[in-house]
């Protein structure tokens, strides 16, 4: 076949922009309304809010939490919105909010774009998919990097494909200073000017990479380390460098991308138009296509945690590759791909897998916070001035009442989980409260206990899965004084009656 007309780009007016810009945004608040006064999940209190609130008293390189090689830009933002607004969760999630309200923008420009040959109005099922995903939809409120990455991988390639470089690096710019992994945008899109031989255009790209250096020598300054510690480095640049755990690593990005969450309809979709059509093979498609492998690489080999949200800025081209494909198809084929895919990524925000997974994934962050919420408020309710015996995040939650879930710190005692390993030797007589939790999804049917899978995991990994609340019920000689569940997440508070009182008073 030969290549498809490439139809004139049509001049939009700036009403319109608003116009969409406000619908968007409206979609987003709407669908997150009650989700907005949570208190900070798992990284953001550990890391992103701390370091934040360095930031807005006055210190640029971390003080609260370790340093990383992390630019401020996020951070800046949130301090700059906590300036106007006030510090409280709501002032925060509106913030991430607000901005993610021009990235689905920005995707649904991206994806008009893309699809100038398509018929229909795919660029529309593009920005559903984008808002129904389920981690866009966690992301879209939690004050992390990649949802911020994404909004500004986004308009680089936009303003990239409409010939507005200078604009394209600035937004460059921008997500250097938020993601140093961003970096990987820059380099494409220069590389591709390089390729073409428009070096005058292309030389605007160098922009980004300054701007990573200037941040690199102030992080170098203030910490003695280009990274921010050599303990960050050696996770984030070596440990998936060993080719057992690249290849799983790898393996584990092609899932999600192309399999999890009902996305196989999408491929099947993708893999129809790449058959029946030269759309994929035009040259917006082809610089899409390798900013997208060049990011999934990246983020494959770099970045210890392996956390599905570091995709966060390909999915908009992924998507719209899959609207592209279903628009293609017959008609009643294209209505059973768009209600399954669609329903299928949408429900996924609901129904956890049968194996371990980031709680941020999907909804299941909220169940985690709200018994997190549940346990602070009982232990300050009968017991604040006990000591509590728990693990991380909860020993942090306790501990930092900025983060939102006591008014005034409580004693706590950190252990690392609670396998029997980690609960060996605890002198149970001296223990006044225990809180114990599910600190990963443990569902009955857990592909993660089959014995090669666990062999294989504790070889490379050196980790086990975490303790059942049988396992832990098993190992803990105290009674169970109050029990919370949410959607298969769990809860116990274990009350020594020999140690401490209602009210906290030792006895």
């Amino acid at each position: 076949m030969g290549s498809p007309a490439v139809h004139p780009r049509r001049i939009i007016r700036s009403q319109t922009y608003l116009y969409f810009l406000l619908l968007f945004a409206l979609l987003l608040f709407l669908t997150h309304l009650p989700l907005l006064n949570l208190p900070y999940f798992w990284d953001e209190a550990v890391y992103y809010i701390p370091t934040a609130l360095d930031l807005f008293h006055g210190s640029w390189i971390p003080r609260s939490a370790g340093a990383t090689v992390h630019p401020p830009g996020v951070l800046a933002y949130l301090a700059g919105w906590w300036k106007v607004a006030g510090y409280r969760p709501l002032v925060t999630r509106t913030a991430i909010l607000f901005l993610c309200s021009f990235g689905i923008l920005a995707v649904f420009l991206l994806a008009i774009e893309l699809l100038r040959e398509s018929r229909g109005t795919p660029a529309f099922l593009a920005v559903a998919l984008m808002c129904a995903c389920p981690v866009m939809f966690s992301q879209s409120i939690l004050a992390q990097l990649d949802a911020p990455a994404m909004v500004f991988t986004t308009a680089a390639l936009l303003l990239f494909l409409q010939d507005r470089f200078a604009a394209s690096a600035a937004a460059c710019v921008a997500l250097v200073l938020i993601k140093e992994t961003g970096m990987a945008v820059p380099l494409v899109l220069g590389g591709w000017l390089a390729y073409e031989r428009r070096w005058r255009e292309a030389s605007w790209y160098a922009l980004p990479a300054l701007a990573l250096g200037g941040w690199l020598l102030a992080l170098k300054h203030g910490t003695e380390h280009w990274l921010g510690s050599a303990g960050f480095a050696e996770y984030n640049l070596f440990y998936l460098l060993h080719p057992v755990r690249l290849g799983v690593a790898l393996s584990r990005r092609l899932y999600y991308l192309f399999i999890a969450g009902f996305h196989w309809v999408g491929t099947i979709a993708i893999v129809y138009c790449w058959r029946r059509s030269r759309l994929f093979f035009t040259r917006p498609w082809k610089v899409a296509w390798t900013l997208a492998a060049v990011h999934v690489a990246m983020v494959t080999m770099l970045g210890g945690a392996l956390l599905e949200r570091y995709l966060l800025p390909a999915m908009p081209i992924l998507y719209t590759a899959m609207a592209a494909g279903i628009a293609m198809m017959p008609k009643m084929q294209r209505g059973i791909a768009t209600v399954a895919l669609l329903g299928g990524v949408a429900a996924s925000n609901f129904i956890n897998p049968p194996y371990p997974f980031p709680y941020e994934n999907n909804l299941a962050f909220a169940d985690f916070l709200k018994l997190q919420m549940d346990a602070a408020d009982y232990v300050q309710h009968w017991y604040p001035e006990a000591r509590v015996l728990t693990a991380w995040p909860t020993s942090l939650e306790l501990s930092r009442p900025e983060l939102g879930f006591v008014d005034r710190p409580i004693q706590v005692q950190f252990v690392r989980n609670f396998s029997p390993q980690a609960l060996a030797g605890t002198n149970w007589e001296q223990v006044q409260i225990l809180i114990a939790f599910s600190r990963s999804w443990d569902p009955k049917l857990n592909l993660m206990y089959l014995g090669p899978v666990l062999r294989f995991w504790q070889k490379y990994y050196g980790s086990l899965p975490n303790a059942s609340i049988e396992e832990v019920r098993a190992q803990v000689p105290l009674p169970i004084e109050q029990h919370f569940t949410r959607r298969g997440q769990w809860l116990d508070i274990y009350v020594n009656p020999k140690a401490v009182a209602r009210g906290g008073r030792r006895i």
